[in-house]
This record gives C-alpha cells, sequence and structure tokens, in this order.
C-alpha cells in the first residue's frame, strides 16, 4: 500500500487496520509545559497494534547537549529495523494528544530518506470519540525490519545555517511556540533558556493551524502560508526543541509546500547558546 497524503484520518485507518505493511506508531510523549502529575502515560492506552516509538530515550542522541536531537542515519536506520519497519512497510504515527509529536516522527522518516508514511489526524482523543478498538500497551514480538536510512540533509537545519538564514532575504523562520514564548511574555519552560526569539523571524503557533484536534484544510494552510512567505523561497521552523516544528513541517507539506526544513536544536539550542542576537 503507497500512500496519496501524508495525513490520514481516524476512518481510514480503521479500514486499513489489518493491512500486512501497516506499521502502527505511538509517539506519545508529554509536552514540557505539562503538569508531571497530569503525565499522558498515567493510564496509557493506545490504538489496537500500536508500538511505540520512544522519541526521548530510543530515536534522540541521548548523548547530546540539547533534547530531541537527531540521530545519524546508521544508528536510525538500526532502530527502525528493530521496530520491524521495512523498506516497503506502510507507516502510520500518532500520539495521545491529537496532533503533538507525532509529526516529528513523520518529519525523522521523511529526514531519513521513507516516504511512504503519515500522520493520524486527531491521534487517539478522534480515535476513541469514534469507538475505534482501543488496548492497554503491550510488548510486541517484531521481526527486524529492512529499512535503508537516505538521509536528506536539506530537510534538517542547525546553528550556523540559522545565522546565516536571519540575513538571507529568500528565507522565512516560523516559530511554533505560542506567541507569549515568542514575544518573552511567558517564561521559558527549561532553565537557562533566555525568552524572546530568532531576529527576522515570525509567530506561527502550532496551536493556530488546528482546530478541534485536527490540521486545518489544505487551502486554510495555503492561505496561512501564504501570507507569511510573500516572496520567500524557503522556510525553516524552529520551536522549543524541534517537536512543533515538525507540525508546521507537515503543515507545510499538506499546503504543497516543499523547500523547507526543521531547525534541530531550536530556540532551546538558541536561547541558551551565548553571542547569538535575540528579539523581543
Amino acid at each position: 500500500m503507497v500512500l496519496k497524503s501524508s495525513l490520514v484520518s481516524v476512518d481510514w485507518l480503521y479500514t486499513h487496520l489489518n493491512d500486512n505493511n501497516l506499521i502502527l506508531l505511538d509517539c506519545t510523549i508529554s509536552k514540557v509545559t505539562a503538569n508531571k502529575s497530569h503525565s499522558v502515560i498515567k493510564n496509557k492506552q493506545c490504538i489496537k497494534g500500536a508500538v511505540f516509538f520512544d522519541i526521548k530515550n530510543v530515536f534522540s542522541d541521548i548523548s547530546a547537549e540539547f533534547p530531541n536531537t537527531v540521530l545519524p542515519p546508521n544508528v536510525f536506520e538500526k532502530k527502525a529495523q528493530n521496530l520491524g519497519v521495512n523498506k516497503d512497510s506502510c507507516i502510520i504515527c500518532y500520539d495521545d494528544l491529537g496532533m503533538y509529536s507525532s509529526p516529528r516522527v513523520w518529519w525523522n522518516f521523511k529526514l531519513m530518506g521513507f516516504d511512504n508514511i503519515a500522520v493520524l489526524d486527531g491521534g487517539l482523543p478522534k480515535w476513541k470519540e469514534n469507538n475505534y478498538p482501543i488496548e492497554k500497551p503491550r510488548k510486541h514480538q517484531l521481526k527486524k525490519g529492512n529499512f535503508i536510512a537516505r538521509y536528506h540533509p536539506k530537510k534538517v537545519k542547525f546553528t550556523s545555517d540559522v545565522i546565516e538564514a536571519i540575513h538571507n532575504d529568500n528565507i522565512i523562520i516560523a516559530d511554533a511556540r505560542s506567541k507569549g514564548r515568542f514575544y518573552g511574555s511567558a517564561t521559558e519552560p527549561r532553565k537557562g533558556v533566555k525568552s524572546g526569539h530568532i531576529p527576522n523571524s515570525v509567530s506561527l503557533p502550532y496551536s493556530e493551524i488546528q482546530k478541534d484536534g485536527l490540521l486545518l484544510s489544505k487551502e486554510e494552510l495555503k492561505s496561512i502560508f501564504n501570507q507569511i512567505i510573500l516572496k520567500k523561497e524557503e522556510l525553516i521552523f524552529s520551536c522549543g526543541t524541534g517537536i512543533t516544528a515538525s507540525v508546521l513541517a507537515l503543515a507545510a507539506e499538506i499546503a504543497g509546500l516543499k523547500n523547507y526544513a526543521v531547525y534541530d536544536g531550536s530556540w532551546t539550542e538558541w536561547g541558551s547558546t551565548n553571542n547569538l542576537p535575540i528579539a523581543l
């Protein structure tokens, strides 16, 4: 089965839930701003047959200075194989919050050259709303897959790239954090990270491209991006640590844009690195 879009509905997934090459990934993480006593992991449920994709502890470089740093392609390849991912797999990503961390996994696979992947629109909340089958998390006996990583470096940016981008009239940097964090009126949730935003960037909170837990329509997303792109040729998406920047990347893909990338270190790296310019 070859996917026609990077976004699928819960109805579509329900129809295809038992397809032979389908791999369903539970990509849930808690929000950094969440009350720890109300973690999404508490009383955990998942879509029937879902395999947990551990963004924090397995699919990020835990030796790196900043959270959620992407893995080297060869390491990602082996870990994806261990989840049973094959070259001909059809991967669907979702999370417990509707659409928060699942696009990060979608973008990770796109970065590694794998295109037959989509995000579940509305995630677990929309799935449960339709009374589709859920279960408690369980261990799966996974047969090692033959996934091959084909790294696409243009899909990721680093601090040196962003420093150049802020002086490039052909590039726009869009920040997925809340407007409060962008303008420095809200405190950053991570210690040691300054308030503010990257100079010449624009605010595009990821929450504003969703409605009732669903991504806005293609035409609505086109309209939003047309307002910020103007004559720019390239988009760089940033956020706190690259998680919700990936929501913007997914939205750009759905809107038909191709020339975009995610700033991997995002504001946590920028706002805790000395001598980098900060705007308020």
